[in-house]
């Protein structure tokens, strides 16, 4: 029996055993969902969503982006796909004139040169890793599992509220780009919802995908016509398209409570972190603290403070950084680190930083035991707002999370991938899988996903509880609380916190949790068109046939 809790569940989750798609589209979901029913698993799901998804959110997510799949097999193995986009070769530490040396325009560059245009492209690795986990792990031919994308493409769909409020945000700026204005701003304001968005040119993309692979973008047609495109302004070169290539990564794992927590390492900081995090809240009674008391909440805030601090002292690309990963996960480490929480919070100065809030994440599970858990992105909303002539493809804008600052950790280097607080987490008890959960909301992510995990272990949450439950979040200055917690505010300003009070922590976070006998059950929150599409029932059983 589930907890009495102070929020009410807005959403409601879905159970069965037949195989379950969660992503936060309804048509994402559906896509999924067909492959299932067509006999594929869930790698093809998965990357039938995804795809999907670069056509029903396409502000998110798109074929020239970049993520991380995580992938637990059927056998038991866990495997990373690491699709994170790159600096080209061309890129150099000074490539940006930064506007600001302090807060809070440290990231800025003149002309936003990093944010909004061809400069701030780098190279992508969506397309290339979705095609490289379906056709080492998938069943079905990829033509089948991009037949769903094509179709929406094609055909168009009916754009939800979040959407239309998402062009709002950037009107101005997709205003200023022709292939985005025409889309999005049909008859020159933000197309509302229930608008039917066809997407004819990124259609016929996404039939050159369907026969070329990968290739039609790193190296082919489509590949030729975003270089040409970003011209001059950008740095990219079909070399670079050519030479990317997804890095398979082995998962981190820690432990808490008598479970396994599985989740990707660096340049992802999420493994680490959230194992770290775990570990010095083992040490601490949260459940007897309850859920809904400033007590477990000011412990919530410095553990994640500490986590943050840790990252930014060791994170960023293992090719480029050594980062002790095996210290930082220990639990000797995490005993040390309860010395550093406070009594008393406070906001302290924070390092610079930059990551997208603007993600998408799909959780994906069949009945043979595969899992999928995989959080990708265009990187800001709508990318580099620009789009691709002839093409409908919406380039990412990666390079706005590299130091504009030559000589600095996260500075530009060719090759160099900048870190991710991208978490897909699989978690297991006893050798099976438990749950899986992911979102997005950059760097809100990981301590999100660890606020979901300690719902679930501490607090006897159910799925859709914890995914929708309040959240908070601090990287070491303010404190940030969802509207569910509003009511613990002056307790916590009480305890030195520079408490800010916001609409919502982090993005649609979605997850799957296994219980006896196969059956699964999924759960999609209140922060995005999150939707749950399950197979129950299954085939006739052999030799049965009827006659008349």
């Amino acid at each position: 029996m589930s907890p009495a809790l102070p929020f009410t569940c807005r959403k409601a989750p879905a159970t069965g055993s037949g195989g379950m798609v969660v992503t936060n589209h309804p048509l994402g979901s559906a896509a999924g969902h067909e492959m299932l029913a067509a006999g594929g698993n869930a790698v093809d799901a998965a990357v039938a969503a995804l795809l999907a998804l670069t056509v029903v959110e396409p502000m998110m997510v798109g074929i020239a982006g970049g993520g991380v799949a995580h992938l637990r097999l059927p056998d038991g193995r866990h495997k990373v796909y690491d699709c994170l986009s790159q600096a080209g070769a061309a890129a150099t530490p000074d490539m940006f004139r930064p506007v600001s040396d302090a807060l809070p325009n440290y990231m800025e560059a003149e002309g936003r040169a990093n944010l909004v245009g061809p400069g701030a492209v780098a190279v992508p690795g969506n397309l290339a890793g979705w095609c490289a986990m379906q056709a080492e792990h998938g069943v079905l031919p990829f033509a089948e599992v991009i037949a769903a994308a094509i179709r929406h493409a094609a055909d168009g769909f009916r754009i939800t509220a979040y959407l239309t409020s998402n062009i709002e945000r950037h009107a101005e700026d997709l205003a200023q780009d022709p292939g985005m204005a025409a889309l999005f701003l049909p008859g020159g304001a933000p197309a509302r919802p229930g608008h039917r968005l066809v997407q004819s040119a990124y259609a016929e993309s996404l039939r050159l995908v369907a026969q070329q692979g990968a290739g039609a973008l790193h190296g082919g047609s489509l590949g030729q016509a975003l270089v040409d495109f970003l011209g001059a302004a950008g740095h990219l070169t079909l070399d670079d398209l050519r030479g990317y290539t997804p890095r398979e990564r082995q998962a981190v794992f820690g432990s808490y409570r008598g479970f396994d927590i599985a989740g990707p390492p660096p340049p992802a900081s999420s493994g680490v972190h959230v194992a770290q995090m775990l570990h010095m809240l083992e040490g601490y009674d949260l459940a007897a603290m309850g859920f809904d008391s400033p007590e477990r909440l000011h412990l919530l805030a410095e553990v994640i403070r500490v986590g943050f601090e840790d990252r930014r002292a060791a994170s960023g690309d293992p090719d480029f950084v050594d980062i002790p990963v095996e210290k930082l996960i220990s639990k000797p480490y995490a005993e040390a680190c309860r010395a550093r929480l406070r009594e008393v919070g406070g906001a302290g100065a924070v390092a610079p930083g930059y990551e997208s809030r603007n993600t998408t994440h799909v959780t994906v599970a069949d009945r043979d035991g595969g899992i999928v858990c995989a959080t990708h992105t265009i990187n800001g909303l709508f990318g580099a707002r620009i789009m691709v002539p002839g093409t409908g493809i919406i380039p990412n804008n990666y390079m706005y999370n590299f130091d504009p600052h030559p000589g600095k950790a996260l500075s530009v280097a060719p090759g160099k991938r900048v870190p991710t607080s991208m978490a897909p987490m699989i978690v297991l008890r006893d050798g099976a899988p438990a749950f899986a959960l992911g979102l997005p909301g950059a760097l809100r992510i990981f301590p999100s996903a660890l606020q979901a995990i300690v719902n679930l272990i501490d607090h006897g949450m159910t799925p859709q509880q914890a995914v929708e439950a309040p959240r908070l979040w601090t990287e070491g200055g303010h404190l940030e609380l969802e509207p569910g917690y509003a009511h613990h505010a002056e307790a916590l300003r009480a305890r030195g916190h520079d408490v800010q009070l916001v609409p919502h922590v982090g993005g649609g976070m979605n997850a799957i949790a296994f219980g006896p006998g196969g059956e699964m059950t999924g759960a999609a929150c209140w922060r995005a068109d999150g939707t749950v599409s399950v197979l129950g029932g299954g085939l006739a059983e052999a030799g049965i046939s009827f006659h008349i």
